[in-house]
C-alpha cells in the first residue's frame, strides 16, 4: 500500500466521518478505501466497462400478468450462461420479488438485466454491478 496526502474541505471530512460512525469503520482510511473503490466501480459501470463483472439484479412483478412467468422463463433459459441462481419470494397474492445473482460481461449482463426490467409486468427493477476487478 502507497500512502496518499488528500486535502478536504471540512464538509467532506464530516460526511466521510459520519458514514464511518454509521458503517462501524475503525478508521477514515479503510471508509476511504470503501469509497473510492464503490466510486471507481460506478465510473467503470457508468463509461461503459466492459470486463467482466458479477451482479445483483432485484426485480418486483405481478405474478398474474399475461404470459410474464413463461417470457422471465425463456429468457433466463436463454441467458444460462449469465445467471448463477435465483431467489424468489412472495410479496403478497400478486407481487413477487426476485433476486438473481449474474455473472458475465458487463455489457451482457447489464443488457440481459435491462430487458428483464423492461418486461411488460414488472413493476420495478433495479442492477447492481460489480466489475471482477472491483476488489484490486
Amino acid at each position: 500500500m502507497q500512502r496518499v496526502t488528500v486535502t478536504l474541505d471540512e464538509d467532506l471530512l464530516a460526511d466521510i466521518d459520519r458514514i464511518m460512525r454509521l458503517r462501524g469503520y475503525q478508521n477514515r482510511s479503510e471508509a476511504v478505501r470503501d469509497l473510492a473503490r464503490a466510486g471507481l466501480a460506478q465510473a467503470k459501470q457508468e463509461t461503459g466497462g466492459t470486463g467482466e463483472c458479477i451482479a445483483a439484479l432485484v426485480y418486483v412483478y405481478d405474478h398474474g400478468a399475461r404470459d410474464l412467468a413463461r417470457r422471465l422463463t425463456r429468457g433466463f433459459h436463454d441467458h444460462h450462461d449469465l445467471s448463477l441462481a435465483t431467489l424468489h419470494v412472495h410479496l403478497d397474492h400478486d407481487r413477487c420479488m426476485e433476486v438473481t445473482a449474474l455473472r458475465g460481461s458487463m455489457t451482457k449482463v447489464k443488457h440481459f438485466a435491462e430487458h428483464v426490467i423492461a418486461e411488460r409486468g414488472v413493476r420495478y427493477g433495479q442492477v447492481v454491478v460489480i466489475p471482477e476487478d472491483g476488489d484490486r
